[in-house]
């Protein structure tokens, strides 16, 4: 195992780590997406920071509240801490997209503000998203791998690998690491 922490594995939530519902605040709601516990455990034990990176323009649209965004997050990492996993770090943009803030995906805010705060290498991180933005506001951060997640096989040209769901990617981990 690497004991270099200055690499990440950048996730992002709706849609990677659970089940996109949209506006999604209730933990009752919450699912996780099959393979997401194997990739973190993968990455974590190959030395990689683990950081989610989410727009969540719920709470600027006034669907639910700054508060019902932390305890959905808080039950989010105590189901991951329960089966040995943990995030470093989580970074959202609550803004909708009218307000054209620096944190919210498309644009690098969140990436920026984790690579600061973790003195991280970019060049050797890794982004898991599964939209369009994801892969942009990675690409613009200088994220050197950016895995687009995407069932239908849509293409990203922003993004470095296509997946069609985690499993694929799992496969392809345990070859690489």
């Amino acid at each position: 195992m690497s004991l270099k922490r200055d690499r990440a594995l950048f996730l992002d939530r709706d849609g990677v780590i659970n089940i996109d519902k949209e506006y999604l605040y209730k933990k009752e709601d919450f699912e996780f997406v099959d393979g997401i516990f194997e990739i973190i455990k993968l990455y974590q034990e190959n030395g990689y920071r683990i950081i989610v990176v989410t727009n969540q323009s719920g709470i600027g649209r006034g669907y639910y509240t700054q508060d019902d965004y932390m305890i959905l997050t808080e039950y989010m990492m105590d189901e991951l801490r329960k089966r040995d996993l943990k995030i470093d770090g989580v970074y959202h943009c609550p803004h909708t997209p009218e307000d054209k803030c620096s944190c919210r995906k498309p644009r690098s805010g969140m990436f920026m503000a984790a690579k600061r705060d973790f003195k991280l290498d970019m060049k050797n991180s890794v982004m898991i998203g599964d939209k369009d933005s994801d892969m942009r506001a990675s690409k613009s951060a200088k994220v050197g791998e950016r895995i687009f997640l995407s069932s239908n096989q849509s293409r990203c040209i922003d993004a470095t690998k296509t997946i069609k769901d985690l499993s694929q990617l799992i496969m392809d981990l345990n070859e690489q690491l």
